[in-house]
């Protein structure tokens, strides 16, 4: 600062000087001349400089930043480094873009860059021929003249974009396209797109299967039912397999996500308990152990039908006069474990890592009176897993079995200590 300010005094101290001279030796008429051609002159001096300024203005993303004299030398001197600076920038900031750009068309699926207003600002080359675009005329267009669907302008409306919408290829007759909005930045959208017709068709076909075979099962079943009074229980067991595959079927979908909910544990137990004292008879005796409240979070009807089957398996094998517990408990490192033992036949230790596999029965004979399908320890298993829960199980012949389900940490809150702890039932251990 001092520099400039040393070099903008040089000129006007010369004129000063100029004209003290001539007012000295030739009158004041004279010197007065003097001044006003100094001043005129530095002034055309700055207004030059001033011009060269504006006109590189003007056109400063292309034009170069013009050469100064005097003090203006380090004024441009100042403004070319910070257009070095900015040109830097843009280049790294161009090379980026395009790196960006050149893995976007790497992808499998298709990518639309949109604005706040939906208009389409970029698109890779999947999303072109999925969508049929134009990269050049459809650039600032509106999303919503390009992609016609109704199903995916309700979607744009709602604003709910957690999950795909699937709508008909407007490209090519039976594909189908997942079509999802993903919000970036502040004002940005990426509209991903992907053909999904084999995902679609397989699904579909999962649907028509299981819809077929229940309907032609289900019918014969019915009428056999109803005029054959023998074969009314293989009716009703029937009926139940038919339930049970559908359930694991269910559970074994990709289409089927897992729904997680926070509940009660309490309340579970207690239905449980009822359900066994429900399922005895009173034939055996039914004792329930809640060892620390707490919450569980995960699929509640899910859960509490693979504890349904551990409690249905546990009186249906003990005989009459037998004991069956049901426990809970959250260990030390905040795990849970639900567990139900019996005092019932037990299970030969070659049988015990093949309980879970379907229709595999110990005794084909007993496992038929029972009435039991062969799938509930399998579908214990597939909701267990998708609860990253373990089943472990305990068996002595001829002194009863143990099942223990453990819940990750993850899955289990603690009650606090002011919240109370449900006793509704006679003969809870808490």
């Amino acid at each position: 600062m001092k520099a400039e300010f040393r070099q903008g005094i040089i000129a006007p101290c010369i004129v000063a000087g100029l004209t003290l001279l001539t007012w000295i030796v030739v009158g004041p008429a004279w010197a007065l001349g003097v001044l006003a051609l100094g001043a005129a002159g530095i002034i055309a001096f700055h207004l030059y400089h001033l011009h060269l300024l504006a006109e590189w203005a003007r056109d400063s993303s292309h034009a170069a930043v013009p050469e100064g004299r005097g003090t203006w030398t380090d004024v441009f001197a100042a403004i070319y480094k910070h257009v070095r600076v900015r040109l830097a920038y843009e280049r790294d900031l161009r090379h980026i873009i395009e790196r960006f750009r050149l893995a976007a068309e790497a992808l499998p699926d298709g990518i639309v860059v949109l604005d706040r207003n939906n208009r389409i600002e970029w698109a890779n080359a999947r999303a072109v021929a999925q969508l049929g675009l134009d990269p050049k005329q459809d650039i600032a267009q509106p999303v919503v003249n390009l992609v016609r669907q109704p199903e995916f302008l309700r979607y744009l409306e709602a604003g709910d974009w957690g999950e795909s919408v699937v709508v008909p290829s407007s490209r090519a007759a039976g594909r189908s396209l997942a079509l999802q909005l993903v919000p970036y930045a502040v004002d940005k959208k990426l509209l991903m797109s992907r053909d999904v017709t084999e995902v679609e068709a397989v699904a579909r076909m999962r649907r028509d299967f299981i819809a077929n075979v229940s309907h032609e099962l289900k019918t014969p079943l019915t009428v056999i039912s109803g005029f054959v009074e023998t074969l009314q229980e293989q009716a009703r067991n029937m009926q139940r397999l038919i339930a049970d595959l559908i359930t694991l079927s269910a559970l074994e979908s990709e289409q089927n996500p897992l729904t997680d909910e926070r509940f009660a544990v309490v309340p579970l137990m207690l239905e449980l308990s009822n359900d066994a004292k429900a399922l005895s008879k009173g034939e055996h005796e039914v004792e329930l152990d809640i060892g620390e409240a707490a919450t569980i979070v995960g699929s509640r009807e899910e859960l509490a039908s693979a504890f349904g089957n551990l409690v249905s398996n546990a009186i249906r094998y003990t005989p009459p006069g037998g004991k069956v517990t049901l426990s809970w408990r959250v260990d030390a490192d905040g795990s849970g474990e639900f567990s139900v033992s019996d005092t019932g036949i037990g299970i030969a230790p070659e049988h015990v890592p093949r309980l879970t596999e379907r229709f595999y029965r110990v005794d084909r004979s007993r496992s038929r009176a029972t009435g039991g399908t062969g799938l509930g320890l399998a579908i214990v298993k597939h909701v267990l897993m998708r609860h990253q829960a373990q089943l472990d199980i305990e068996s002595e012949i001829g002194r009863g079995s143990t099942f223990r389900v453990r819940l990750p940490r993850e899955r289990v809150e603690r009650l606090g200590v002011d919240e109370p702890v449900v006793n509704e039932l006679p003969g809870i251990a808490t």
